[in-house]
């Protein structure tokens, strides 16, 4: 059967790697999350006090990371390890997500992490998801889907995310981060968040993820 490359793309929280996850798993696809590749390369540089303000530093530590995702048969998803550490808790942390942002602004960093996403992708068969996606890393992908959610929605949504893990975190921190995440994501100098022109709009303000699954799927079948 044909396969296809499958971007989803989208504003912070609007539970594009949910949709990504159960969709992938759907279609029997692998699912990459080039979010959790982002967030990996600030924990390296945040656990090595690395100066990503210069060029030279950040380019050298980049020689010094290593990406890739293992299955987890217990939790049933990919997992990110960075120089074969399982990271996928540590990744989720607020001190990450507050600069992470920062982080994907920067030319070598991005360079070094499309090039690691294209070559996941060259089999195809396979659902991304991220800010640049559709735009950046596969522009020809057969489908590309854009998420949004009204802003109060997914504050709550990664508020209640966030306090699982850290009681102390308070809405308003939330809303701070996810106001400035968005305004650097979109405003950075390299691959902008920018909805595709060939890309299909998805507001899952009022949606359940199963409607956001079947409108998803409908999608596919129409483009196989």
């Amino acid at each position: 059967m044909k396969k296809i490359i499958i971007t989803i793309d989208g504003w912070s929280s609007c539970g594009k790697s949910t949709l990504a996850k159960h969709l992938a798993k759907s279609l029997g696809y692998v699912y990459i999350d080039s979010g959790a590749m982002y967030r990996a390369i600030t924990l390296y540089f945040l656990r090595n006090h690395i100066d990503w303000t210069d060029l030279e530093k950040t380019s050298e530590a980049l020689k010094h990371v290593e990406l890739h995702f293992i299955y987890n048969q217990k939790s049933l998803q990919s997992e990110m390890y960075l120089n074969d550490e399982n990271v996928e808790y540590f990744i989720r942390d607020l001190v990450v997500a507050e600069k992470v942002s920062e982080v994907a602004t920067i030319a070598a960093v991005r360079t070094y992490a499309v090039a690691q996403q294209q070559k996941m992708g060259e089999g195809k068969g396979i659902v991304m998801d991220g800010r640049d996606i559709g735009t950046t890393v596969f522009p020809e992908a057969e489908l590309k889907i854009f998420m949004t959610a009204d802003i109060l929605i997914r504050v709550e949504r990664r508020f209640k995310e966030m306090f699982i893990k850290n009681p102390n975190v308070t809405f308003d921190e939330v809303k701070h981060n996810l106001e400035t995440r968005d305004y650097i994501d979109s405003n950075r100098e390299v691959s902008p968040l920018r909805m595709a022109t060939d890309a299909i709009l998805l507001d899952n303000t009022l949606m359940t993820m199963e409607e956001q699954l079947d409108f998803a799927l409908k999608l596919v079948a129409n483009k196989l």
